[in-house]
């Protein structure tokens, strides 16, 4: 049972005011466990009851449903609602093994989500900096999944713009084909770097690089060929990349999908008076929104991101006919989405108001931010493998005997880099060390592993019996923390939505694996007795909720470590 939504139902009944969507976003888990389980604040209803919320909450527990709860007390402004432990417990026990899909819900009703994510630039290697859009990305759309959307995810491929005009200026001038067939990538990455430099006292390099790039938009062909080398070669790299985090796409419609769906975008502007000129390039007025100009066309008539993220919102309401469309796009970003929203707005496009920015903080590594224009590269590549040797030393010295070392410790090191990401909280900025990434203790997504692997080395050693789900009665004051939060995960899946924040998933497996360890180190589970059973499907539900956990985390659960 949900008990969080019954005593919401509870509540309801005796409050009228207020809907159950309300109330049970108030309802609290107070801090000290000796006030109780849950608590609603009566002080909500102050105003339209014209009363103390003292009495309030008196008023509410005089009239309220008492039945299946132990107790429920007035306490100052708040009610408080103590659990029958017991029958909590065996029923949460219950509810998680018979249901496939526990903590799910069909909030969404099927609604399409649009999430654009990852979207690396060609010809340029995938850094730690892609991390972030690519993992959050990725969580989201299970996150959205399991409240009842159907996520697309669309990688919005970085393959059209002034870069690569730089890029095609670069090869002509210092560039080999043998050398680029031999390494693309890090040759294509070398040539940019160089360009930058060079430019930096050679400004006219960058004149070159711009008509390169309105030769590939009028379709030059010796433009057009070295872009469709570039893409390919770069792709090669991003799938293996893909493959190796074990996450899928939608859609690869980059930049170039748009450019026949430009020109529609730039009529419908004009039609609605909403282009003008400034300094010879075409830009849209948002000083209403209190925003800058946002510039549609260059002087040379070549367009833009913006244009060209107008044309991509379009293209998405009309084919996937989206209830939200989010852009995991990193915080710098804020501006340009804010002016696009806007420009939407003014086209007379109201479904504008579905579009969310989801931003994120910056990774930085022994302090320092990463760029590709500079030089300053930590390939994403070198980072999982690395993570997968040190998965591996602490396998060899742990469980030297375990027959899929391999897998296991590719799953366990690429896991411990996403869970790392996705456990800070998403607008903050992190320092990246590996070395405390990839621990089997504290706050990692080993530890989340390892402890799973550890319900269900239990579940093993007791045969993998089949459990009987009417007799899951624990008589244990050690296990309530962990029925507790085992009952709670519905909620941290709404909430983790509701948010768009991968951390509350990421944090409650961690309280949820530390709870269930404490659990382990102060009760003995394999006894034979009357309550074996139910200590047994504790562990088969706990290993449930991590695994599934660290699911909608984008991270593997090995059932051995």
């Amino acid at each position: 049972m949900d008990y969080k939504s019954h005593i919401a139902q509870k509540i309801a009944a005796v409050v009228p005011e207020l809907d159950d969507a309300t109330i049970l976003s108030k309802i609290e888990v107070p801090k000290d466990a000796s006030m109780g389980d849950y608590a609603f604040p009566a002080f909500l209803l102050a105003k339209s009851r014209r009363m103390a919320p003292q009495q309030i909450a008196n008023d509410i527990v005089s009239d309220i449903d008492t039945e299946s709860f132990k107790d429920v007390k007035a306490v100052g402004p708040y009610v408080n609602f103590f659990l029958d432990q017991a029958q909590f417990g065996a029923e949460t026990l219950a509810d998680v093994l018979r249901n496939t899909e526990y903590g799910h819900n069909t909030d969404g009703e099927a609604g399409h989500i649009t999430i654009d994510m990852s979207s690396p630039n060609i010809a340029k290697p995938m850094s730690m900096g892609h991390l972030r859009s690519t993992v959050i990305g990725n969580s989201l759309a299970e996150i959205a999944k399991a409240n009842g959307y159907q996520p697309i995810k669309i990688n919005h491929l970085g393959d059209w713009g002034t870069q690569f005009g730089k890029l095609m200026s670069a090869y002509k001038r210092w560039g080999s084909e043998e050398e680029v067939k031999a390494d693309p990538i890090n040759t294509l990455v070398k040539y940019y770097v160089r360009f930058h430099k060079e430019a930096e006292t050679q400004p006219e390099l960058n004149d070159e690089g711009r008509a390169w790039f309105k030769k590939l938009e009028d379709g030059d062909e010796e433009a057009h060929q070295l872009w469709s080398w570039f893409r390919e070669e770069s792709l090669k790299e991003f799938m293996e990349l893909y493959d190796d985090l074990d996450i899928d796409f939608d859609s690869f419609n980059g930049e170039a999908f748009y450019n026949d769906k430009m020109d529609a975008v730039i009529q419908t502007l004009k039609d609605k008076n909403l282009l003008v000129e400034s300094q010879g390039a075409q830009v849209v007025d948002l000083s209403d929104e209190d925003l800058n100009v946002a510039m549609i066309q260059r002087t040379d008539g070549a367009t833009l991101y913006m244009t060209r993220d107008l044309a991509a919102a379009i293209f998405r309401k009309n084919n996937y006919n989206f209830v939200k469309s989010l852009y995991v796009v990193g915080g710098e970003q804020r501006e340009h989405f804010k002016q696009m929203k806007a420009v939407l707005k003014k086209m007379d496009y109201d479904w504008s108001d579905d579009i969310e920015h989801i931003p994120f903080g910056m990774i930085t590594v022994d302090g320092k931010k990463l760029s590709t224009r500079s030089g300053r590269i930590i390939l994403l590549k070198d980072v999982l493998a690395d993570s997968v040797k040190l998965a591996t030393a602490q396998i060899n010295e742990k469980n030297p005997e375990l027959a899929n070392k391999e897998e296991v410790a590719h799953e366990v090191g690429t896991g411990a880099v996403v869970f790392h990401d996705l456990m800070n909280e998403r607008l903050g900025d992190f320092d990246f060390k590996l070395e405390e990434v990839v621990r089997f203790e504290g706050d990692t997504g080993p530890y989340v592993q390892y402890t799973n692997a550890r319900a269900q080395s239990i579940l093993r050693k007791a045969g993998n019996p089949e459990l009987d789900l009417t007799n899951l009665v624990i008589n244990d004051d050690n296990v309530w923390e962990t029925e507790k939060l085992v009952a709670n995960f519905g909620d941290i899946v709404r909430r983790a939505w509701r948010d768009r924040e991968p951390s509350v998933i990421a944090k409650y497996a961690l309280n949820l694996s530390r709870t269930f360890n404490k659990y382990y180190a102060n009760s003995k589970i394999l006894v034979e007795d009357d309550q074996l059973n139910a200590r047994l499907a504790l562990v088969s539900a706990v290993s449930y909720i991590l695994t599934e956990s660290l699911r909608l985390l984008g991270v593997k659960a090995p059932k051995e470590m």
